[in-house]
C-alpha cells in the first residue's frame, strides 16, 4: 500500500482539476470529465455525489444552489441528484466551487499523482537502473 505521500486517488484529483478551472454543477462536472477523458472516466451519480459531500464536508469545496428554469418534462433532470424540486420557478441545481483549502489539496495530489506515476514507471522495462526506489 502506498505511503501517505504516494496517496493515488484519480477521482478526486479529476474533479479538483475540473472545479480549478471553473465553478460547476454535478451534471456538468460528469460530462465535463467523460468529455476531457474520450469517455474514458464515468463518473457514476452513485461515485460523484458522495465523494462532492465528503469534499465539502472537508471544506475542499464550497457551493451555493441556484433556481433554474427547464423545458424539460418533470422528473428528467439529465442525471443530476443534486437538483431539488424549487416550484413552479424551476429546479435547484448546486453549483460547486474550489475553496483556498482545495486549491492547496489539488497542488498535494498533483505532486501526489506525480510520484505514483514515477513509481510505477521505474518498474516498467527501460526504465534506468538504479531509479529512485531503485529495482537492486
Amino acid at each position: 500500500m502506498p505511503g501517505p505521500d504516494l496517496k493515488h486517488d484519480p477521482t478526486e484529483l479529476v474533479i479538483l482539476c475540473v472545479l480549478a478551472e471553473e465553478p460547476l454543477y454535478g451534471y456538468a462536472i460528469t460530462k465535463r470529465v467523460a468529455g476531457q477523458s474520450g469517455g474514458e472516466i464515468k463518473l457514476s451519480p452513485g461515485v460523484l455525489y458522495p465523494l462532492l459531500n465528503l469534499m465539502e464536508k472537508q471544506a475542499l469545496i464550497a457551493s451555493t444552489w441556484e433556481t433554474v428554469k427547464s423545458d424539460r418534462a418533470a422528473g428528467e433532470a439529465g442525471g443530476e441528484a443534486d437538483s431539488a424540486e424549487a416550484g413552479e420557478g424551476g429546479r435547484r441545481r448546486k453549483w460547486y466551487r474550489l475553496s483556498p483549502k482545495g486549491r492547496k489539496r489539488l497542488v498535494q495530489r498533483i505532486e501526489a499523482h506525480k510520484a505514483y506515476l514515477s513509481m510505477i514507471e521505474s518498474f516498467l522495462p527501460g526504465a534506468p537502473k538504479g531509479a529512485e526506489g531503485g529495482r537492486g
